[in-house]
Order: C-alpha cells, then sequence, then structure tokens
C-alpha cells in the first residue's frame, strides 16, 4: 500500500499575521516542487491569512484545535464550522500540549476526532508517552491505550480518514528524538493495533506521522522507515529554509 508522504508544521503558539505572509512568501515558491502532502498549522489568529496566501497553492492549512459542539457557550473556543469556513484542510487532535495544560482527555479526543470528520476535516491526532513513562517501560501498552480510547466508536471508513501522529513528549521542545527504530517500534504498533480494531486494508491506509525534535538532519533516517510516513514537525517549521529541507527530504 502506497501511502504519500505527510510533513505538517505545527506552529503552536508563533507568528502573528505578518510574520505568516513573509513565513508562506518564501517558502511557497519552493514548495510546488515537492511531491509530499504539506500542512501548515498557525495560530487561529493566522488562519484567514495564510487561507488567503494558500489559496491555489497545493500547500494545506490545519488548525491546532476546536472544540467538537458546532456553537454554543464555550467562551474562548473555536468550532469545526468556523474552522471549515476559512477553509481548514486539517486540524490537529490531542497534542500533548493541550493534554497537559488545557485539560484535554481521551474521551474529549474522541469528541474531537468524531466532529472532526463529520464536518470534513482530517484529523491529525497526537500521542506519545512521558520520559518517565518510557523509563517504566509501558511505552508501548500507554499508546496503545491512547489509540484505542481515541478511535472509539469510530466507524472503519471514518477511522481510514485520520492521521496519526506519535510524539514522545520527552522528545517534544527539547532536541532529543527517538532513534529512527524506537520511533519505528511505535509507529509499527499503531498499525498493528488499528489492524487489530479494525482489518489490514484500514491499517494500510491510515497514515502515522513521527513528531519530536525533527530536524532537516533526522528527517531522511525517520522516512527510510517502513511505517513512517511523515513528520509533524514544531520548531523547524517556524523557519521556511528548515521547512523546506525537510519537506524536500526525497529529493
Amino acid at each position: 500500500m502506497s501511502r504519500i508522504p505527510l510533513i505538517a508544521g505545527n506552529w503552536k503558539m508563533n507568528n502573528t499575521r505578518k510574520e505568516t505572509l513573509d513565513f508562506l512568501s518564501s517558502f511557497l515558491p519552493k514548495a510546488e516542487n515537492l511531491s509530499v502532502e504539506i500542512v501548515i498549522c498557525p495560530p487561529f489568529t493566522s488562519l484567514n491569512t495564510a487561507a488567503e496566501k494558500l489559496e491555489g497553492t497545493k500547500v494545506k492549512l490545519g488548525a491546532q484545535n476546536m472544540h467538537w459542539e458546532e456553537n454554543g457557550a464555550f467562551t474562548g473556543e473555536v468550532s469545526p464550522l468556523m474552522l471549515k469556513e476559512i477553509p481548514c484542510d486539517y486540524v490537529i487532535i490531542g497534542h500533548s500540549e493541550r493534554r497537559q495544560y488545557f485539560a484535554e482527555t481521551d474521551e474529549t479526543v474522541n469528541n474531537k476526532i468524531k466532529s472532526a470528520i463529520e464536518h470534513n476535516l482530517t484529523p491529525i491526532v497526537c500521542v506519545g508517552e512521558t520520559l518517565a513513562q518510557r523509563e517504566e517501560g509501558i511505552t508501548l501498552d500507554f499508546v496503545m491505550g491512547q489509540v484505542e480510547k481515541a478511535l472509539k466508536d469510530v466507524a472503519a471508513e471514518d477511522a481510514k480518514k485520520i492521521v496519526f501522529a506519535y510524539e514522545p513528549i520527552w522528545a517534544i521542545g527539547t532536541g532529543k528524538t527517538a532513534s529512527a527504530s524506537d520511533a519505528q517500534e511505535v509507529i509499527g504498533a499503531i498499525r498493528n493495533k488499528i489492524e487489530e480494531l479494525y482489518d489490514k486494508d484500514v491499517a494500510d491506509v491510515v497514515r502515522i506521522l513521527y513528531g519530536g525534535s525533527v530536524k532537516p538532519e533526522n528527517i531522511k533516517e525517520l522516512m527510510a522507515e517502513d511505517d513512517i510516513d511523515g513528520a509533524l514537525v514544531g520548531g523547524a517549521s517556524l523557519k521556511p529554509d528548515s521547512f523546506y529541507a525537510i519537506c524536500s527530504f526525497n529529493i
């Protein structure tokens, strides 16, 4: 099964509208020759600006979070209808920073996944363990539990639309990267878990990314692994040159 590689840039709480325009003005002319799928996920305030700049290009737009309800008394939240209107193609769900700082749970992640799919947004669902959990030897049990809870009551045809991102929490923004073989071990286990929950057809279609201090220097080694289909890139996605170097790993 041939899965199209996906490189997504998660800008987190960085880049004003002007900085977003500056980045895209520099990055987009180079990106047109790339064969991978590229997604930029700026902060909410820059989504409209980015959407206008990305119109007519092959680069897709993603949001970093959303609420599962279409509207209501949820001060400070953004709904799937609002994201589609912009229009966004992707939405990151369950990033470890959302889980750690903003009380996201496996249940809210599951609600958001089902809502995103219902509104034709492709969810990039983040899973990953802490350093303590890795040292305790429970990485696979913990991450497989996250995957299973994320997919609760999600139909097989809908599961095919999901992108998973394995992001070991101890590697996010720390400069530490899981070795390619460590990343492959967990990502291979995620694919096996999806096959166990559904079947091989679903498992072969779902793209699974690696995230956690991805850089131009380590992307080729990561992408050489059988089950790694791309990367969710943090800090290195904030500079056009480094993000282009990651996106052009196969040139």
